[in-house]
């Protein structure tokens, strides 16, 4: 996608909102959109101070062909509440999307954005990860499955996707699985995932980092030996209890934990440096 005069790319975490956090990550990077491309891990808007002002800002960046992004669990959230399937969770500060004059033209945007991305040959972007039996072509024909229903033409379609998107099961992959069972499998594989067993099946009610006791029988995704990391370098987000950990070489989680006070990141793949800055919101309460 991105084009071959590009100088630096840059994967940029879970930003939730914290549009201040964002402005200031840019400048430290020095971003210079003639010459540099963002890949966005998902998660756009939700719980940080302006949603509406990350999400118009990241689609220009889009829309001029600078910067991309794939589809987080808060992101498939607000495209839900956005087509009143599901109620708002009040601790989510998205009420300024859905009310704003250009409400529906984000919202038609959004809802087109992808769930799998490849920065390069050699690395793959998704927002919560890849599950350790999937390989890399096998992680983009499914999510592709996904991305057709989202942005589908007929807003039935879509609409059925959003109302069934929601549910802990199935929680473990198989190929015999059809219809919106297999549609959420996958989303939450791609959205949702943090701990697996060693078969794939999913755990979800795990949040926390890698030091707090974990459900018997379930370890982090990235601790299985992972067929996808065998060819591309996976670069995810979603877990902000990982703090941007790098896992392996090959496994980078890049969320910070901005919108819990934390940092905002952003990791360059030339060389694999990682850029943090603080949330300027929270700075008054430090």
């Amino acid at each position: 996608m991105a084009a071959s005069n590009i100088r630096y790319n840059y994967v940029i975490g879970d930003i939730q909102g914290c549009f201040e956090a964002l402005k200031i990550l840019l400048k430290t990077i020095q971003f210079d959109a003639d010459q540099d491309f963002l890949w966005f891990a998902g998660d756009l808007v939700a719980r940080g101070e302006n949603s509406i002002g990350a999400l118009r800002f990241i689609k220009k960046l889009v829309d001029k062909g600078v910067a991309a992004t794939v589809l987080g669990n808060h992101d498939l959230n607000l495209l839900a509440v956005a087509r009143g399937t599901k109620e708002i969770n009040p601790k989510d500060h998205i009420d300024d999307v859905i009310h704003a004059l250009e409400s529906d033209d984000l919202i038609e945007w959004l809802r087109k954005q992808p769930l799998c991305l490849f920065p390069n040959e050699h690395t793959v972007l998704t927002h919560a990860g890849i599950p350790l039996n999937w390989t890399v072509e096998q992680t983009a024909v499914l999510a592709k499955e996904v991305e057709v229903v989202i942005g589908h033409d007929d807003f039935d379609v879509v609409d059925a996707f959003l109302a069934n998107m929601y549910g802990k099961e199935p929680n473990c992959w198989s190929d015999d699985l059809q219809g919106h069972a297999r549609l959420r499998c996958i989303t939450n594989y791609l959205t949702r995932m943090r701990l697996t067993n060693a078969e794939g099946r999913m755990e979800f009610s795990f949040k926390d980092s890698l030091d707090d006791p974990m459900p018997e029988g379930f370890q982090p995704w990235f601790d299985f030996e992972s067929k996808a990391a065998k060819t591309h370098q996976i670069i995810f987000g979603h877990w902000a209890g990982l703090q941007g950990k790098t896992i392996t070489p090959q496994i980078q989680n890049v969320d910070g934990g901005c919108v819990w006070g934390n940092q905002l990141i952003a990791y360059r793949l030339e060389d694999q440096q990682l850029f943090k800055v603080d949330n300027p919101m929270m700075s008054s309460s430090s």
